[in-house]
């Protein structure tokens, strides 16, 4: 110690000793002091708890040392240690707890440490998914928005193309009724000229054909009328001549009708039972003698005068005349003359 009743006491107990036995002095006093302290507490104690041991030994040995002037400025225990390793098993045990409790520890954390990763995990996930979810929003609400946009697009595009074809329809619908009243126009014209050259053409006819023909027929108008006056005359002379004669042989064909009459009569019955070939039969008998009574008149007329114009008719007449004969003959009689080969070859052309 430094002060002086202190350091007068140290040189008291110490003078004349060399370093050595100074430090042998310190040590057995705090070795003593040790002991008393370790009778006092239990070897777990003495080892789990150092600086407490260390402390009661400066409490204890610090008014010693201090009464031989020497003051303990630092006291601690470097080791605690025995010979039958029985510090060392509490060491192993403790140790062990703590490697326990280091594990238990660890695994804690890492239980902590994987809840708070999966928790962090589950976090990212449900802002990843909400992220996704409001970029898939996002892109539906874009191609919703785009296919209104196409959509409108496209309805103008056709209500665009249909205006132009529209427009197209209507000037081809003006084009063509232009087209049509300059044809009409031409048409008007052209049946203007073409009346103008009927007036022309009915002009030169009536002056180079119409009128020397017309003057050619009044003359043959006039000649025939002549000529047909003298005809009908003779005619109406001759059918009376006719007709008287006629009246006279009629009295004679009624008597001889009868009795041919009668004698048909009875000729159809037996017929009758022969069908349409006995009545075919009958027919081509009696035509012979009907058409000599019918020309028996017309073998005494002289001569016949047919009057006609330019376009004749008397073939046709004839033609026709023929061709009704048999209709005539099977409204009369029933018969059908058209089934006859020789009438049919006859009259094949007409029928």
């Amino acid at each position: 110690m430094t002060e002086k009743e202190l350091l007068a006491v140290a040189c008291e107990q110490f003078l004349g000793k060399s370093v050595q036995d100074i430090k042998n002095v310190v040590l057995q006093t705090l070795e003593g002091h040790l002991r008393s302290i370790l009778g006092t507490l239990t070897v777990e104690q003495i080892y789990q708890d150092r600086d407490q041991f260390a402390k009661l030994v400066r409490e204890v040995a610090a008014p010693d040392v201090g009464r031989m002037g020497i003051e303990i400025l630092s006291f601690t225990i470097k080791d605690v240690y025995d010979k039958v390793d029985y510090l060392s098993s509490l060491g192993k045990t403790q140790t062990a707890v703590v490697q326990r409790d280091a594990d238990i520890g660890v695994a804690e954390a890492e239980r902590d440490a994987g809840i708070r990763e999966a928790e962090c995990k589950k976090e990212m996930l449900d802002v990843k998914f909400m992220a996704d979810t409001k970029i898939a929003d996002s892109k539906r609400a874009f191609e919703l928005q785009k296919s209104a946009f196409s959509e409108e697009v496209n309805v103008k595009t056709a209500e665009a193309q249909l205006a132009y074809e529209l427009q197209g329809a209507r000037e081809q619908q003006k084009i063509r009724q232009e087209e049509i009243e300059i044809e009409v126009v031409q048409r008007k014209k052209q049946i203007a000229v073409e009346a103008q050259e009927i007036l022309r053409t009915d002009k030169e006819l009536i002056a180079t054909v119409r009128c020397p023909a017309e003057a050619e027929a009044h003359r043959i108008q006039q000649i025939a009328e002549g000529e047909k006056v003298k005809q009908v005359l003779l005619a109406q002379a001759e059918a009376e001549k006719i007709r008287r004669i006629g009246e006279a042989e009629a009295a004679v064909i009624e008597a001889m009708g009868k009795a041919e009459a009668e004698r048909m009569k009875l000729k159809a019955e037996a017929y009758q039972k022969y069908g349409d070939a006995a009545k075919m039969a009958l027919v081509l008998e009696a035509l012979p003698r009907i058409a000599a009574k019918i020309s028996a008149p017309l073998t005494k007329v002289d001569e016949i005068v047919v009057l006609s114009g330019d376009n004749s008719k008397v073939t046709s007449e004839v033609n026709r005349l023929l061709a009704e004969l048999p209709a005539s003959v099977h409204a009369l009689t029933g018969v059908d003359l058209s089934k006859i080969p020789l009438i049919k070859k006859a009259t094949g052309a007409q029928v």
